[in-house]
């Protein structure tokens, strides 16, 4: 489900313009997650580490708006849910692209993402299904680097407004202390930096909790 946005009446109407006419629109900006109390969390649930900081992640994509605004024909459309299509390792170290339904509950997000992750895990190549919809985000792990910034390969005529985002390593501290860097790319013409913050300090916050 998804319903046109009133772009005439939009506040950011002539950023969208600005930005949507551009050759890469797309902005990044990379920063830390103390993941402390989250990886306890999952330990204690027995669960993955991986499902449960995406499950957390697409919880705060899903709260922040404009993370669920999407481009087409030219008009901004607010999806009424976004789903997460996560690169998925396999055991020969290539991936694929999976589909995971979104879920508020964790308990049927983890079903759905563990599910979605041994069908990707029994096949080869990237594209192993169908994409019926852009009410995704492109989202990736790269536990081998903790880097300080990122970029995406795109093609500048494809025409995406999906938001790409990206963890690191875990580092632990001499106190205990876990931290993940994350990176978010998102389309400049849908939103700016106040709401990649708004979206990382709620992310922060169901990670504390």
């Amino acid at each position: 489900m998804k319903t046109l946005l009133d772009l005439e009446n939009w506040n950011r109407k002539e950023h969208f313009l600005y930005f949507n006419q551009l050759e890469e629109p797309f902005f990044g900006i990379s920063a830390t997650i103390d993941c402390t109390k989250g990886y306890q969390t999952a330990k204690q649930l027995g669960t993955s580490f991986f499902v449960y900081y995406l499950h957390k992640t697409i919880v705060a994509v899903n709260t922040i708006e404009p993370f669920r605004y999407r481009i087409i024909d030219d008009a901004i459309y607010i999806y009424e849910t976004i789903d997460v299509s996560a690169t998925i390792m396999r055991d020969d170290n290539t991936f694929g692209f999976s589909l995971i339904e979104y879920s508020p509950n964790f308990d049927v997000f983890a079903a759905n993402a563990f599910a979605e992750i041994k069908r990707v895990q029994n096949t080869s190549g990237i594209i192993t299904r169908e994409f019926p919809s852009n009410n995704t985000i492109h989202f990736s792990a790269v536990p081998w680097i903790n880097f300080t910034s990122l970029s995406h390969a795109r093609s500048y005529t494809f025409p995406d407004s999906c938001p790409k985002i990206s963890f690191g390593k875990m580092m632990i501290d001499d106190n205990g202390k876990r931290t993940m860097s994350i990176s978010v790319h998102a389309h400049h013409g849908l939103m700016d930096g106040f709401h990649v913050g708004q979206f990382i300090n709620y992310l922060q916050e169901l990670m504390n909790s």
